[in-house]
């Protein structure tokens, strides 16, 4: 189980590669890059900023994956989140889940973003034509997250 909070991007390549290193490579493989969005609930987005509280992020990023772990046969699990400025177009997120079948592999994926949406502590700051507007968790990604 690996998680990453950091400013620098990822390369999702090496990632993968790293996420089956200690793994069965006989299976499945579901991971999901999230990018930023140069437009967000039809408003221009110039940059985003995100913040978060070193050490209560990734125990609490660690936490969701050892869930994951108890919920589906994981083999493997690993989280990177950029925190800092980032620009439109610009890497945000990765999570990879290996197992040894498909549907485990894409539901602990589908959990683990869920979790990271809704109450990963992260705060986020988009930059637009009006300025400055902090990001709230939208109730479609709230009502994903209910559904475990």
């Amino acid at each position: 189980m690996s998680v990453s909070v950091q400013t620098d991007d990822f390369d999702v390549r090496q990632l993968q590669r790293d996420l089956l290193a200690g793994a069965n490579a006989e299976g499945a493989v579901a991971t999901f890059t999230g990018y930023v969005r140069a437009e967000n609930v039809a408003r221009d987005v110039y940059s985003m900023e995100l913040e978060h509280y070193p050490g209560m992020t990734e125990k609490s990023i660690r936490d969701i994956l050892e869930q994951s772990c108890k919920r589906w046969p994981v083999m493997s699990a690993s989280v990177v989140h950029r925190v800092g400025k980032l620009m439109p177009g610009e890497q945000i997120v990765w999570v990879g889940i290996s197992s040894a079948h498909r549907e485990a592999s894409f539901a602990a994926c589908e959990f683990a973003m869920d979790y990271l949406k809704t109450r990963a502590p992260f705060w986020k700051r988009e930059l637009g034509p009006d300025g400055a507007t902090w990001v709230e968790a939208r109730a479609s990604d709230s009502a994903r997250a209910g559904r475990w």
